[in-house]
């Protein structure tokens, strides 16, 4: 597109589809440009990496009992691990003998694991190497236990999680420059990273799916717009594992489907209206369709296996407590979602709001890409609304739109490249916008500050004058807290989990 530099290596020509990424200029200095941004991604990444809390806890228990079961017990019986887990996650399921309630075993006698197999998968090869390492150490006389929950393996997974959380953020940012200017692309993709739930599910909560499930979403669309302009049978099946994959992971990411359907519906009309002359193209995309599903199929098969095995059902899919799942489809409560104190998306992480705007002004530049990813949100969020628990429990904000992260990425560089657009001078926007991005990203961190030492409630609705309040005592704090958490994080850690523990008693 004029004006926009772009990836030489992740883009092609534009052809079918009329606003597909112009990859005519691929000069040096376009190379070097992202170089240079991505090198400021990748120092970013290593002065957080002390950050990283290598613990399982709480739903994190059961993504993490996957792998380690199979890896250490080579068996899918959970007992061990849910036994193994922290004091709240195993406080309504571990009756006074020791041993796990009636109602956590599902009819082919397995414990009710209803968390997804997917961030076991990508975890396996880390995790993998480390138990080779830790037998080998044990064998020359180490005593490392080699029982998937000592130190080597908490940090394998943890940082294992921040590494592809990470990746996420740089396929994310790859998106972002196919579009708009590099600099917008990076301050969007560094006011996701901090500004948003993102943090908390990279860092302080590995063992749980998120940070995952933003990379695949973030490599499956990054994959789909590099593949536009006119996907091979060969693309088509990659882009079906890709899509399997970011299923199994988190099976909300199911609504990210509508993105290839839309393209395709919109690829079979365009042909209808062509006319003769344009027959072959149909059948090309009929097969290149048939081969994605084909592939996507069998990259969902982890899935697929692992639900005939626990539930006696291949597709039995549940999202809920005690394995039902509980969705009102006929009563979403969209403005909760976006707006109410009790973990709203917008209310507790406001830079989500520029974002999701941003996709008008990348209707302006690429309007079939804006109304796909458009669609895609006002899916996921009916998805959500409909969920009986849509405040995620505990969680920071909305979790469960961590998923889209790649699209808040790319939304928020729109809203940037706007800024710009309005004022007319480069640095008025790029200072008016980096100070706009510190400030939301100082009031995020010092929010997941006050979520992380339960200064403010984590369950339910939360008082907004307190939290307004107690972000000015933030820095005092902060001077105390963060030296204990980086030198002695296990005491640190134990003390939060008795008042989380407390507090669900109450």
């Amino acid at each position: 597109m004029k004006g926009t530099k772009v990836f030489t290596f992740a883009m092609v020509p534009a052809g079918a589809l009329d606003e597909a990424p112009d990859l005519s200029r691929s000069d040096d200095s376009t190379w070097r440009a992202h170089s240079a941004f991505e090198k400021w991604l990748a120092l970013l990444f290593l002065l957080t990496l002390p950050l990283v809390n290598p613990v399982i806890h709480g739903d994190g228990v059961g993504y993490y009992a996957w792998v380690r079961s199979l890896l250490i017990d080579r068996d899918l019986n959970f007992e061990n691990e849910w036994l193994a887990g922290n004091r709240t996650f195993t406080e309504s399921r571990v009756a006074p003998g020791g041993r796990l309630t009636a109602n956590h075993y599902t009819p082919t006698g397995h414990v009710d694991n209803q968390y997804s197999v997917g961030p076991s998968i990508l975890w396996a090869p880390f995790l993998t190497v480390t138990h080779l390492f830790v037998v080998g150490l044990d064998h020359f006389g180490a005593h490392v236990p080699a029982d998937g929950y000592s130190p080597p393996y908490l940090l394998t997974m943890a940082v294992s999680t921040v590494l592809y959380g990470f990746l996420g953020l740089c396929f994310s940012f790859r998106l972002a420059c196919s579009y708009f200017a590099e600099k917008w692309a990076f301050l969007g993709t560094v006011g996701i990273w901090f500004a948003s739930a993102l943090p908390v599910y990279m860092y302080f909560n590995p063992s749980r799916s998120h940070a995952h499930s933003a990379f695949t979403v973030a490599l499956f669309l990054w994959y789909w717009n590099r593949t536009r302009a006119g996907r091979s049978c060969g693309q088509w099946a990659a882009l079906g594992l890709i899509s399997g994959l970011m299923v199994n992971v988190y099976y909300p990411n199911a609504v990210l489907l509508l993105v290839p359907f839309l393209e395709s519906i919109a690829g079979y009309l365009q042909s209808w209206r062509a006319g003769k002359g344009k027959e072959r193209l149909p059948g090309r995309l009929f097969f290149g369709n048939l081969v994605y599903l084909f592939t996507a199929f069998l990259a969902l098969l982890p899935t697929l296996i692992t639900r005939r095995i626990i539930y006696g059902g291949a597709f039995y899919f549940v999202y809920g407590p005690h394995g039902r799942s509980d969705f009102n489809w006929g009563s979403p409560v969209f403005g909760r979602v976006l707006f109410s104190s009790d973990h709203g998306l917008l209310t507790w992480t406001p830079i989500v709001l520029p974002a999701v705007l941003g996709l008008l002004w990348l209707g302006r530049r690429a309007p079939q890409v804006a109304l796909y990813l458009a669609a895609t949100f006002l899916a996921f969020w009916y998805l959500i609304a409909s969920f009986s628990a849509w405040q995620g429990g505990a969680s920071f904000g909305n979790r469960f739109f961590i998923s889209l992260t790649p699209l808040f990425v790319l939304g928020l560089a729109a809203s940037l490249s706007a800024l710009e657009s309005l004022l007319r001078q480069r640095r008025a926007a790029l200072l008016l916008a980096g100070i706009s991005i510190g400030l939301l990203i100082a009031w995020n961190l010092a929010f997941i500050f006050q979520w992380g030492t339960k200064m403010i409630e984590i369950r339910g609705p939360i008082d907004w004058s307190v939290m307004a309040r107690n972000q000015l005592l933030i820095p005092g704090r902060l001077f105390s807290a963060f030296p204990a958490y980086l030198t002695d994080r296990g005491s640190f850690m134990r003390h939060l989990e008795a008042k989380d523990l407390q507090e669900v008693r109450e």
